[in-house]
Parts: structure tokens; sequence; C-alpha cells
């Protein structure tokens, strides 16, 4: 997993406490220092989700240009989503410091009633964004498991290929070694030709001169035999 990949899942995990820290937040039934233990929680988190949405800029800027802009847009929604939860989380705190007395905000001919319904549709908004940052969370933590998965099989299937060409390379090698050794011994096949091809014709050329050389003494010898015989007769 790239770190860009970690950082967004980080960010995802980090945005869904943020939601559900605001949503108990907004239900008003907590003690003061359970909601102070909210909001201390919330006010750690807020600056962490930035900063991990900073330092997911940084990464993007080394991607190509193609993965670049999807993870922009990718970037400027996660931004809008941080800013909304930051305005929500405004509000509420807002809410909550108000000054508020049960018997001049409620009467007795039913207005509870209605402030009561106001409160349960609030908490079934809630409840329902709880439910859809759940689904988009699930589906980002499929999506970056498919990613994964996709990335190991690419990983697998480009050490095989290299194991691959790692085997074409010694094959290659042991045949450039064994074409060497051919050469040389086609050199010394060659040479070992030329060497007998030269005492061949060394050795003809002696024999030619050993033949004119008897030649030349049986002429000699001729000559000298019936020289003599000629001369006497005369």
């Amino acid at each position: 997993m790239s770190l860009l990949e970690q950082y967004e899942q980080q960010y995802a995990t980090l945005i869904a406490e943020i939601t559900a820290h605001i949503g108990r937040l907004q239900h008003q039934q907590q003690s003061s220092n359970e909601r102070h233990e909210l909001c201390r929680k919330i006010d750690g988190s807020l600056p962490e989700a930035q900063e991990l949405l900073e330092q997911m800029g940084l990464e993007v800027r080394e991607l190509n240009p193609a993965q670049r802009n999807n993870f922009n847009s990718k970037l400027q929604v996660a931004q809008a989503e941080l800013k909304r939860l930051q305005a929500e989380y405004k509000q509420t705190k807002e809410k909550q410091q108000r000054p508020t007395n049960a018997f001049t905000t409620l009467d007795l001919t039913g207005s509870g009633g209605d402030f009561y319904d106001d409160d349960v549709s609030i908490s079934n908004d809630q409840r329902q964004r709880l439910l859809d940052n759940s689904e988009r969370i699930e589906r980002t933590g499929n999506r970056l498991t498919e990613s994964y998965r996709v990335a190991l099989e690419t990983e697998s299937l480009g050490a095989q290929v290299l194991n691959d060409l790692h085997h074409q390379r010694e094959t290659l090698q042991g045949a450039r070694a064994r074409l060497r050794e051919t050469n040389a011994d086609l050199s010394r096949a060659g040479r070992t030709l030329n060497n007998m091809m030269l005492r061949a014709l060394r050795e003809k050329v002696v024999l030619y001169g050993v033949g004119v050389c008897f030649v030349l003494a049986v002429g000699v010898s001729l000559y000298l035999t019936f020289a003599p015989s000629s001369s006497a007769t005369s």
C-alpha cells in the first residue's frame, strides 16, 4: 500500500470518528464532563484531519498527471466534507452554549412536544448522516482492498516477469559463452589446418627437389657413362 493510500485510509477513519463524536454531542444527553471530553477529542481530530489533507496534497504532486487529476478531485471532496464538519461542530457548540430554560422555552400548551419532535428529527438526520458516512467509508475500504489486491497481483506478475527475464539472461549468457568457445575452437582448428597445409607444401617442395636432384643425378650418370665410349670410338 502506498503512502498516499495510507493517508486516505487514515483520513476516512478520522472523519468517521469526528462524525460520530459530533453526533453524540448533538444528542445533549451527556454530562458536562462527557461533553468536554467529546469537544476535546473533536478539537484534536479536526487539525489532524487537516494535516492529513495537506500531506495527501504533497503526495499527489508526485503522481503522474492522470492520477493527479483523480486524486485532486478526491481532495476537493474531502476538504469540503471537513469544512462541513467544522461548521456543524461550531453550530453544535454555539447551540449548547446558549442559555436554555425548560420553563421559558417550553410552554404548557404542547410546545414541548414540538421541541421533542425536532430533537428526534435532528437525531434521525444525524443517524442517517452517520449511516451515509459509514457506507462511504465501507466503499472506500473496499476500493482500497481491491486496489491493494490488484497491487499485489501486479507485484507478483512483475516478480514473475523479472524471474523469466533473469532465466532468459542466464540462457543468453550461456549461449554467448558457448559461442565464444566455438569461435575459439574454430580459430584453433583454422590455425592447425594452416600449419598442416604449410607442412604439406614444404614436404611437396622437398619431394620435388629430391625428384629433380634424382633426375639430374641419373642424367649426369648416363652422360658420364656414355661420353667416354663415344670419345674412344672416335
